[in-house]
């Protein structure tokens, strides 16, 4: 157990140097907790120190949740990943596909050639992108004053398709159309149909979209690092008051509630005695959808918020429902095929299928794949799998 000691040290030395702010890591065995470390402040500069009950916005690891959700209700015969989307949320009838700008610096737009279905739209091959990485799309909301996703207004979701659906894989704001889909599929908003469906089987009471008062006594603030590798605190915060629930990056949580997430992918199914879903649903879950196609490198068109994010260089990836996955080992001990994703504020987890181990590693640091967090989370890794 050498190795877990070596996992206190290494997050302990980059909290002391200020290099992070506060850190929380935790890895389980299909047996038992393997790690739990918390270490750091809340907030540079603050008292409040971080445990492993602090709260953090999760950013896009909701979308594994959702994913999740919408394959409840496959099973169930209320969504199908293969008919139109558009028969679920008839608003996905009105997407266009951006085929450039003309002369006067108008979108130029056009039907897309086929039918954008929940597949597509698990896998990020709808064609839906971000800002963020997509000039095109930073594009187009500055000249129509479309706001972006984080506003959580529906007119966020009105961006075009960059490309026909099917064609690419573009990262994007798919899964917020997912979390419509399981809205209207389920007959409840995603916050009531998480509880009941999800959190609540899982034991997960502090993964929400709105930040009850217990919650906040415990957040932990969001840091900014700047060009001279300095950390400052910022005011961000996902809506309260929201028009729409952000199925793709709106919830806050703790490590150990994701943990429980994660372990009953890892088992396939089943956490403690209670089937969230089928074996045979989250084997198909975590099988590559993406055929032939690539997983290329996200550029950043904005530098405070993510870095360019390179997943694995060298290697060919694939996506899941809805997964990125390694297909082959990865250097830290990681299993070819196993399951992962991130979330913008340097949150990040893995779920190795192969090996029967999952982890969680969380910081609040602006921008995305910044080097300090992303080196302390294959550390975090690598150390697990010696201990196993």
């Amino acid at each position: 157990m050498s190795g877990l000691k070596t996992i206190d040290r290494i997050l302990r030395q980059a909290v002391e140097s200020t290099a992070m702010p506060g850190v929380v890591a935790i890895a389980a065995t299909g047996t038992e907790i393997l790690y739990e470390g918390a270490f750091g402040r809340r907030e540079l500069g603050g008292k409040a120190p971080m445990t492993i009950d602090t709260v953090v916005w999760i950013a896009s690891m909701t979308k594994a949740i959702t994913a999740a959700a919408a394959m409840q209700l496959v099973e169930r015969g209320k969504l199908s990943l293969e008919r139109p989307a558009s028969e679920v949320v008839p608003e996905l009838t009105a997407a266009r596909v951006l085929e450039g700008f003309d002369a006067a610096g108008q979108p130029l737009l056009r039907p897309p050639k086929r039918s954008i279905t929940l597949r597509h739209l698990l896998t990020h091959t709808a064609g839906f992108g971000y800002e963020i990485w997509d000039p095109a799309v930073a594009r187009y909301q500055t000249v129509t004053g479309t706001p972006g996703v984080t506003t959580c207004t529906n007119a966020a979701l009105t961006t075009p398709l960059m490309f026909d659906p099917g064609d690419r894989w573009e990262y994007g704001i798919s899964i917020d159309w997912v979390g419509k889909m399981v809205e209207a599929a389920g007959g409840q908003k995603l916050d009531r149909y998480f509880q009941e469906n999800i959190f609540g089987p899982l034991g997960m009471k502090d993964t929400s979209f709105r930040i009850s008062p217990s919650q906040r006594e415990r957040l932990a603030s969001v840091h900014q690092r700047g060009a001279d590798g300095a950390l400052t605190p910022v005011p961000f915060e996902v809506q309260q008051d929201p028009e729409f629930l952000m199925g793709g990056g709106g919830l806050y949580g703790t490590a150990p509630d994701y943990l429980a997430f994660a372990y009953m992918i890892m088992q396939g199914g089943t956490f403690k005695g209670a089937q969230v879903l089928r074996p045979e649903t989250v084997a198909l879950m975590a099988q590559n959808h993406l055929g032939a196609l690539d997983i290329g490198v996200l550029r950043s068109t904005a530098p405070t918020l993510s870095n360019d994010v390179e997943l694995f260089p060298r290697m060919p990836k694939g996506w899941g429902l809805s997964f990125l996955i390694n297909t082959q080992p990865a250097p830290t001990g990681r299993a070819a095929g196993s399951l992962a994703w991130a979330g913008l504020a340097n949150t990040y987890f893995w779920i190795d299928r192969a090996k029967r181990v999952c982890g969680v590693f969380l910081s609040q640091v602006f921008p995305f794949y910044d080097r300090t967090a992303i080196d302390l989370f294959e550390k975090f890794e690598t150390e697990v799998y010696r201990a196993l």
